[in-house]
């Protein structure tokens, strides 16, 4: 059934997109036409002239493009199946070194972005068989040959205009590569842009084909982004919001500025509000909340400049505001930086205020929910509390799983992706989603690596989904309450976790489960980067440099803590240098009742907190 909605809503935006909102290509203006028209430049050039922050940056691109310049041409460097981070660094160079001609007129950068251009349009292909391959490599052609366009010989306009027909639009139309436009994840998002940068870039060139890929791609990108309705929360997490919502940005601005409207997308149902989303999920000890197949920090990330000016919201670039002064750019690797610089529209950072949040969180198929006392980095708590599912794209079995920021330390970990090469070379069918799948032996996306439950040792179940029953905002005891029953099914009769951050100074993790028919044993467990400093029966003492906190389990007088290796089991496992577990286990009979209460306290306490409310008071 959801199959088939899923189609009949397909069918049903192309009839729609082919009819009253279909794109007038008559708009098409002259090159350059994506997303810095002729004579815009003088815009960003009083930016950098007026601010330190956007000159800093600005100078900094200019830098990385100078030593771009004694780079070799890249070659096609096939990883596995991909020729990804091939395509990605060509982005990355075709983008520094045009804007750097287009803002000095420095002919050095467009001698080098014509070499690269040239280069990559040499290959034999652009890996259809890896489709997000194909879409970088002609968003970076795309954006190269439209900026560069009327100073680049006619020669290298041929021969970059036939590689992005021929090795990027041609097999984006062939059914056997191009499954992504029914998808509802980042590649629906990312090879759609791709393909239409490529299109509008070269539609003089062939204007039949060019429209059908701009006018399938309205409609089939609304696909993935029913996933931020309501209100903003992504499926895929941290890294693949940078991603996919990345691209979806790009798209509408190619939108907007080819044909003056963007066909209705930025107001699809939590598209806009998914910048708070992003925003909440850095935390304050300075590390993100990376569940499922998150890396590390993005740092500064330019996407979310165009959701400000759209939100008329300059609080949801508190977190931009820190990376601009610190000026943590990773412009070795962040190949859409000079989006920053366009979409920023200059704005003082200055006038960039913390936002109000306390509770975040949004319905969705993958729930999450952030809890904090404030923004503060050196003070304030950060809690990332994880629903939801592991049957989503890009998801682990972690419901139940949080992650803990006190007095400016990351106590409570999660380890993030692996890379999937290193999966796939192995042999594993990392992509194949159920519940006896090769997927659950990886030791990084198990429940066994996961701040959470476990019972006698088995898999938590793939399709269980835990949702949000219960939530408050009061400053004195902010919280949220998950239902994982659904993620124990087999196993438990029930299951309930709710965290809370209690009169702004401590935290409290309360289990309440119940056993059916049979015994069980309950493990607890959470994943830490400190140094387990004492345990003295069931109290815990963590150390960071010269940071403490304490951890009680609060009415257990006969359990105590234990501590344990994060090394993962299977040779081809990604090693965890620097991250143990603590935790315990207790055996429960049938049909018995447990209440679980830890807290989290700041520095090396002798007392309890005293709060063992049942999750029904919260």
């Amino acid at each position: 059934m959801k199959k088939l909605i899923s189609c009949l809503f397909f069918i049903g935006v192309i009839s729609v997109t082919s009819g009253q909102i279909k794109p007038d290509f008559s708009r098409i203006s002259d090159h350059p036409r994506l997303l810095l028209r002729q004579g815009e430049e003088e815009k960003l050039k009083e930016g950098v002239l007026t601010h330190t922050a956007w000159r800093n940056l600005h100078e900094v691109i200019l830098r990385e493009s100078t030593a771009i310049l004694d780079m070799k041409p890249l070659t096609r460097n096939q990883i596995g199946r991909r020729i990804l981070q091939t395509s990605r660094e060509a982005l990355r160079r075709i983008f520094y070194l045009s804007y750097s001609w287009r803002m000095t007129e420095e002919r050095s950068y467009l001698e080098k972005a014509e070499q690269e251009l040239l280069a990559v349009s040499q290959f034999a292909d652009w890996n259809p068989s890896h489709f997000l391959d194909v879409a970088e490599m002609t968003l970076a052609t795309a954006i190269g040959y439209d900026w560069l366009y009327h100073e680049l010989p006619e020669a290298s306009r041929q021969t970059i205009r036939n590689a992005i027909l021929q090795k990027g639009l041609a097999p984006g139309q062939d059914a056997a590569y191009n499954g992504w436009r029914r998808a509802k994840n980042n590649w629906n998002q990312v090879c759609n842009t791709g393909l239409s940068f490529g299109a509008l870039a070269v539609f003089e060139e062939n204007e039949a084909l060019c429209n059908d890929i701009i006018e399938k791609a309205i409609a089939s990108i609304r696909i993935p982004m029913e996933a931020y309705a309501p209100a903003g929360n992504y499926t895929e997490g941290y890294s693949y919001w940078a991603y996919g919502t990345s691209f979806n940005v790009l798209f509408i601005d190619m939108l907007e500025k080819a044909f003056g409207s963007d066909f209705g997308l930025s107001s699809q149902p939590g598209f806009l509000q998914t910048a708070s989303f992003y925003a909440n999920l850095m935390g304050t000890s300075g590390r993100v909340f990376n569940y499922g197949d998150a890396g590390g920090v993005e740092g500064l990330q330019p996407a979310m400049f165009w959701f400000a000016n759209k939100l008329q919201d300059r609080s949801v670039l508190f977190i931009e505001k820190d990376f601009l002064e610190r000026q943590k750019f990773n412009e070795k690797s962040n190949r859409l930086l000079p989006l920053a610089m366009l979409w920023a529209d200059g704005i003082d950072v200055n006038k960039i205020q913390a936002p109000t949040t306390k509770l975040w969180h949004a319905t969705s198929e993958n729930e999450i929910a952030v809890l904090r006392t404030g923004w503060n980095k050196t003070k304030d708590i950060y809690v990332g509390f994880k629903g939801g599912t592991a049957s989503v794209s890009h998801g682990h079995m972690d419901a139940g799983s949080f992650v803990l920021d006190m007095d400016g330390v990351r106590w409570a970990s999660e380890l993030g992706m692996q890379q999937y090469n290193s999966l796939e070379s192995a042999g594993l069918k990392i992509w194949d989603m159920h519940q006896q799948s090769p997927r659950w032996d990886v030791f990084r996306l198990n429940n066994f690596s996961h701040n959470t439950l476990t019972i006698n040792g088995q898999l938590h179940q793939m399709e269980g989904n835990a949702k949000l029953i219960k939530k408050s905002e009061n400053e004195e005891q902010i919280n949220a309450v998950f239902d994982l029953t659904s993620v124990f099914a087999s196993q438990l009769e029930k299951a309930t976790r709710g965290i809370a951050v209690l009169n702004k100074s401590y935290v409290i993790v309360r289990d309440e489960i119940k056993t059916g028919k049979n015994r069980a044993t309950v493990r607890w467990a959470m994943l830490t980067p400190a140094r387990v400093d004492k345990i003295d029966g069931n109290r815990l003492v963590l150390k960071n440099g010269k940071k403490k906190i304490t951890v009680f389990l609060e009415d257990m007088d006969d359990i105590q803590w234990k501590s344990w290796s994060a090394e993962p089991p299977k040779e081809y496992d990604a090693p965890n240098p620097g991250f143990v577990f603590v935790g315990f286990e207790i055996q429960m009979n049938p049909h018995e009742v447990k209440h679980l209460n830890i807290s989290f306290n700041v520095g090396d306490h002798e007392k309890r907190s005293g709060h063992t409310l049942a999750l029904s008071e919260w």
